[in-house]
């Protein structure tokens, strides 16, 4: 397989001699989910997964619940709900959302309220490292101390303080050395919620969780991290500055990120208002007519929202469903018609192995049901045959019409759903 890695902005081949393959995808700030621009997001690793354990690959997979920082407290304070309620019933609405698109479950869903100890340990590290300070009940990580810090953006230094500031960053904060410095732990401030530490009562920073959580299920170095494109400038950047300094070794192998989508002309997100939710989307199209939907744009291209691309993925949800269904005859298929279908089958292969060619290997997909089709007119038992469209459409995350999402998709959700109450 070929992968696209921001470290190197190229294309590399990827390959591993470990039993599993690694992988960490941020997750959601539980509150007014799932858009299409996080089902988009999910989908992409999704299909990232399902490929690798259809060429026989273990994949051990963590995705991580933001459920403590600066967004959800200002949520549940304009919404007047207590912060771990709100996180809860968003966090269910998003796993229901998921389980219909059948994504397949992370291995490990933990909230980052889940390892505060471990985040604790991860401060000290860095304190005792000589890259990062304490400031009346605040940590800091201080940025000049680390020269590698933008290795993964590749953005130019005097670029970086308002890319960051957009993002979450204060560059005011009289307590830090420069304003680009990210916090570690920031002191309890009156009405949010707090925790223990060397440093006293506080709560960790938002960098520093997924830096704990990928290093605590996956080990020092992590095969694959992803996450939104928006991601990559500061929060990617932060988690390596907070790992790589410390143990010495890299941090992740490869960093392919999903593009953003747009709405009106605007990306999609929820400070603009400009979002298409999936659970309205569920009403009108079936869910493969989603997933084909989301999988006909590469995962690395910006793609805007078409309603008219959507209902002809619908049409074509309904047609590969036919196939999956049609009855054949008793002719043993041979000569042109095995051919024609190896070949399809081929370059579905060839294109995911291509850097993850969604749409590419979706054009395979249709061009190995019509030549089933062909067959079933031509009188040959094609029941071999669907059980390999079966099988191509499976690594997409489609049901071809199934009764329900698959068994370990249910069963792997509901198991994390348990944790977090009843959905929206």
């Amino acid at each position: 397989m070929r992968l696209y890695n921001a470290l190197s902005q190229s294309v590399e081949p990827f390959s591993t001699n470990a039993p599993s393959v690694t992988i960490y995808v941020c997750g959601i700030t539980p509150y007014d989910t799932t858009h299409l621009g996080h089902a988009f997001t999910y989908t992409v690793y999704d299909i990232l997964i399902r490929y690798l354990e259809s060429q026989g690959h273990g994949v051990r997979y963590v995705q991580n619940v933001t459920d403590i920082d600066d967004d959800i407290l200002r949520k549940a304070r304009e919404v007047h709900e207590d912060w771990v309620k709100l996180g809860n019933r968003w966090t269910t609405h998003f796993i229901d959302d998921l389980v219909a698109l059948n994504v397949r479950p992370p291995d490990f869903f933990p909230r980052a309220t889940d390892v505060i100890p471990e985040i604790v340990e991860s401060v000290e590290r860095l304190i005792a490292s000589g890259i990062a300070y304490e400031v009346a009940g605040n940590v800091y990580f201080h940025i000049k101390d680390w020269p590698e810090f933008g290795k993964l953006s590749h953005i130019p230094a005097a670029e970086m303080l308002p890319i960051a500031n957009e993002r979450g960053n204060f560059p005011d904060d009289p307590y830090k050395r420069a304003p680009l410095d990210f916090v570690l732990w920031q002191a309890t401030k009156p009405g949010e919620p707090a925790w223990d530490s060397p440093w006293g009562l506080g709560r960790p920073g938002w960098h520093i969780e997924c830096s704990t959580m990928a290093t605590k299920f996956l080990g020092a170095t992590v095969d694959i991290h992803g996450g939104g494109g928006d991601l990559l400038f500061p929060h990617h950047e932060c988690e390596i500055a907070q790992i790589e300094p410390v143990t010495g070794q890299p941090f992740v192998r490869f960093w392919p990120h999903a593009a953003m989508v747009y709405h009106d002309g605007e990306k999609m997100s929820k400070s603009l208002g400009n979002l298409i939710m999936i659970r309205d989307l569920l009403q009108t199209y079936t869910p493969d007519a989603i997933r084909l939907y989301l999988g006909s744009h590469h995962y690395r291209q910006r793609w805007s929202h078409d309603e008219a691309v959507l209902k002809r993925c619908q049409t074509l949800a309904y047609h590969l469903q036919e196939t999956a269904h049609a009855v054949g005859g008793h002719r043993q298929p041979d000569g042109p018609a095995a051919s024609n279908l190896d070949g399809a089958e081929a370059d579905f292969f060839r294109a995911m192995a291509d850097d993850l060619n969604s749409p590419a290997a979706i054009q395979s997909l249709v061009a190995f049901a019509d030549f089933i089709n062909i067959a079933v007119a031509d009188g040959y038992d094609v029941r071999a045959t669907q059980n390999r469209l079966w099988a191509m459409g499976s690594v997409l995350g489609l049901r071809l019409d199934d009764a329900s999402p698959e068994e370990r998709v249910i069963d792997g959700w509901q198991n994390h759903r348990a944790r977090f109450g009843p959905t929206v």
